[in-house]
């Protein structure tokens, strides 16, 4: 009895030394470009698949970006400034601080001030409280057509490889000033503005305000005239895709042996079973729009809003892309991190100089969901690159006592977020002067509801905390009423593209504007809630 009691108890030992860890799988795909002439520094326009990559939410640990970049401002060779860090990114993805996620993406502009201590997402929406606002102002709303909610930009639900076209460049709103909120630090002029190219709604969007960027040298007037608000944008910019938590198990078999399981993790397939990521990365100068549109503002021809290709410059790809993916267990040092064998499934591909993605090795990933390729689950850790390496494995092949083949990732259980709301009180921006029709609802697909009402222009609250005079807020009211004229939301401003099918947004989010308030009038998001349980 003795002898048994013993083998009993090394045997539940054993099991227990092997039950699944949770870890995480996290990094970097990495695409390659060519080099872009540094005169091309107005901007910048991509076409991003837009997918859901997991094939259930998992809870708001997760955090990762589908392909994308990272703007930053342009410096002189060997002249860029120690410990300042600038940019605009965002892009597609999900976001620990997203309130109302599904497994379709949403898209926040992602406007990074100085280190970031101010961060702008989109209008009403940034770092900070009402209290102390730190990006919250920092983007002013443009059009009239598109509904911007406070918890992001959501594209239709369903969206499976569809691309999604987007860029940043420069327009003529605003003056350069030699103070900032009165202050003796400039402001720059470049009013950095959103354009879009869907399946439903195209052109301009809503702007940085020059504000947003400036205000940072009001505690260290040392980065004064070094941002975004000041300085071109540096054309050779990084794509990726940044990954931060994709969750994910590891055990040891009896053997000593260590394996691991990811949460399916799935990328879209096209009819000939390849994948597009990346298309038409363009870089501008400021002949593709902004003299244009200038000479327009003083007086001259209208400008049709169409990119000039003259100032325009393709952005070739170049052979092969990488991967830091890795899986760990949390708190693992960078330097520490296992690689995961990406190339041994995954071969880049590019059908067309300016069109980026992956062709698939058939005996490690699967296709039993139409449209989308799933990757290789399993792993087993071995010898490889400086820290080991894993390398995808077959289900069949994991060891039973791992118990990874039971794991299933369910979402954890997670109490209803909180309505995202503006500044309360009836002596605040949002009320004086105050909007000029609403309440209004759109009821969106991530099944939340967003409030919103009328402005004109000049007096939302994004203008009003711009630091703009009176004259300077109405001379911009001016010009965005010659753009609500002239440019529709039906029309190509980006060049379109070559490859492919246009993502749609959220079609609650595209507006008619009511009448009497379609030139010159903005819609504004209040309160962004859970929308009340259907009986």
């Amino acid at each position: 009895m003795r002898t048994l009691a013993l083998l009993t108890a090394c045997l539940l030992a054993a099991v227990a030394s092997a039950a699944p860890q949770k870890v995480e799988m996290a990094g970097y795909l990495l695409v390659p470009t060519e080099r872009v002439p540094e005169a091309y520094d107005a901007g910048f326009s991509i076409y991003a698949a837009a997918w859901p990559l997991l094939n259930q939410y998992p809870g708001h640990r997760f955090q990762t970006g589908l392909f994308g970049t990272w703007m930053h401002p342009q410096y002189p060779k060997d002249e860029k400034p120690k410990d300042l860090y600038n940019d605009i990114e965002g892009g597609l993805g999900w976001w620990r601080d997203t309130h109302f996620p599904t497994t379709t993406p949403k898209f926040i502009m992602g406007g990074v001030g100085v280190n970031f201590y101010d961060i702008a997402n989109g209008p009403g929406y940034g770092r900070g409280t009402w209290e102390d606002p730190r990006g919250l102002y920092g983007v002013a709303q443009l059009t009239p057509w598109l509904l911007f909610p406070l918890d992001g930009l959501n594209l239709k639900q369903g969206v499976n490889g569809e691309l999604f076209g987007y860029g940043y460049l420069p327009m003529p709103f605003a003056q350069a000033k030699t103070k900032t909120e009165g202050k003796d630090v400039p402001t720059g002029a470049n009013c950095w503005t959103l354009f879009l190219n869907s399946a439903n709604f195209k052109g301009p969007v809503c702007f940085f305000t020059p504000n947003f960027w400036a205000r940072a040298a009001l505690r260290n007037p040392a980065v004064a005239g070094q941002m975004l608000d000041s300085r071109g944008s540096d054309p050779n910019k990084h794509f990726q895709m940044e990954t931060q938590y994709v969750p994910a198990a590891q055990a040891v078999d009896d053997k000593g042996e260590t394996y691991a399981r990811v949460a399916p993790t799935s990328f879209p397939v096209g009819a000939d079973g390849t994948t597009v990521v990346l298309h038409r990365l363009t870089s501008y100068d400021r002949r593709a729009l902004y003299d244009g549109v200038k000479a327009w503002f003083d007086g001259g021809p209208v400008a049709t809003g169409a990119i000039n290709p003259a100032g325009a410059f393709i952005q070739n790809f170049k052979n092969n892309g990488g991967s830091t993916w890795s899986i760990y267990k949390q708190g693992t040092k960078r330097e520490a991190k296992p690689g995961l064998a990406w190339k041994s499934f995954a071969t880049p591909h590019s059908p067309d100089p300016m069109t980026y993605g992956y062709k698939w090795d058939d005996k490690l990933v699967s296709r039993s969901t139409p449209g989308l390729v799933t990757l290789p689950q399993y792993y087993r850790f071995g010898t490889g690159g400086k820290n080991g390496q894993w390398t995808p494995v077959k289900p069949a092949e994991v060891p039973a006592t791992t118990g990874l083949a039971q794991m299933s990732f369910e979402p954890p259980v997670e109490k209803p977020q909180a309505p995202r709301e503006t500044q309360p009180g009836e002596q605040t921006t949002w009320k004086v002067p105050g909007p000029k029709a609403g309440p209004f609802q759109a009821f969106l697909g991530d099944g939340s509801v967003v409030t919103y009402y009328w402005y004109r222009f000049a007096d939302q609250p994004a203008i009003l905390n711009a630091d703009l005079t009176p004259a300077e807020r109405e001379a911009l009211q001016v010009k965005v009423e010659k753009l609500h004229r002239t440019w529709t939301k039906d029309r190509d401003y980006l060049a379109p593209p070559t490859v492919g099918k246009l993502a749609a947004l959220d079609p609650a989010q595209v507006l008619t504007p009511p009448k009497g308030l379609e030139i010159g009038y903005v819609p504004i998001a209040t309160r962004q809630e859970l929308a009340p349980a259907k009986k």
